[in-house]
C-alpha cells in the first residue's frame, strides 16, 4: 500500500549542496539554485517565500527520508500523512 507524505525544503536552510539529489531523483536543482521538486513526480507542489513543499502518494518514502538524512544543513523534512 502506498504511503502518503509531504516533503518540505526550507529555502533559508538549503545551501545548494545537493546531497539530496543522489538519494531521491524527484528532487532537482530549482531556478533559484536551491533544491526543489520535479513537478511531474509530485501529487502537488506548493511554493512560499520560506520554501517548497511536495506531496506524494507512492512507495518511495524511504528515498525521501534518505534525501532528508543526507542534507548537511537539515533543510529537508518529511511528514507522513494519515
Amino acid at each position: 500500500m502506498p504511503d502518503r507524505y509531504r516533503v518540505t525544503v526550507d529555502k533559508g536552510a538549503c545551501d545548494g549542496i545537493f546531497a539530496c539529489l543522489v538519494r531521491d531523483d524527484r528532487l532537482v536543482e530549482a531556478d533559484d539554485g536551491l533544491a526543489g521538486f520535479d513537478p511531474d513526480e509530485a501529487e502537488a507542489v506548493a511554493r512560499t517565500d520560506d520554501g517548497v513543499t511536495a506531496t506524494f502518494e507512492d512507495d518511495r518514502l524511504d528515498e525521501a527520508e534518505g534525501a532528508a538524512a543526507a542534507c548537511p544543513p537539515s533543510a529537508i523534512s518529511v511528514e507522513v500523512l494519515e
